[in-house]
């Protein structure tokens, strides 16, 4: 689950403080989690100060989406429904296998994530194909690995505040 929250850095976190209009410094402090609760609150989000895919699909920062199992959400929801499975907007291991189905199908990376590419082929995300295609080039693989970075520590930091 692509997730960014207090305490991480790079580039995914810089492209979330120029998206809320903040000093982009990479480093995700207090300020940004405080834009984040914010926007998250007048977007009628679960206001945490977390951006997941939620918080990226409603700033149309479709690049940094990246659902897999563990992911909870509307995000996750819509694409159930677009799958024809049941839509409880948790993604475990039935999700897991229709997105790869779905993946193998058209021609698409089987890998049983779903990132903005399998996403727009949905249709789950707002934005159109070409905006889409131009996110994925412009960010590259090292935004992608930032993410993965990203989402290993922020679950490892979870873990720890939960006592998991």
């Amino acid at each position: 689950m692509a997730i960014l929250l207090r305490g991480l850095r790079g580039e995914p976190v810089k492209r979330l403080q120029e998206k809320l209009g903040i000093d982009a410094d990479g480093i995700f402090g207090g300020g940004t989690e405080r834009a984040v609760r914010d926007f998250q609150k007048e977007h009628g989000l679960s206001a945490d100060g977390i951006a997941g895919p939620d918080t990226f699909a409603a700033m149309d920062l479709n690049e940094l989406v990246l659902l897999r199992r563990g992911s909870r959400g509307v995000t996750v929801r819509a694409m159930q429904e677009k799958l024809g499975i049941d839509a409880d907007g948790i993604f475990g291991g039935g999700t897991e296998r229709a997105v790869r189905e779905y993946q193998t199908a058209n021609d698409l990376k089987a890998d049983g994530l779903a990132g903005p590419q399998t996403l727009n082929h949905m249709g789950v995300l707002k934005s159109d194909e070409k905006t889409i295609a131009a996110s994925i080039t412009d960010a590259g693989e090292s935004i992608w690995e930032s993410i993965e970075e990203a989402a290993e520590g922020a679950l490892d930091k979870v873990k720890g505040m939960f006592g998991g």
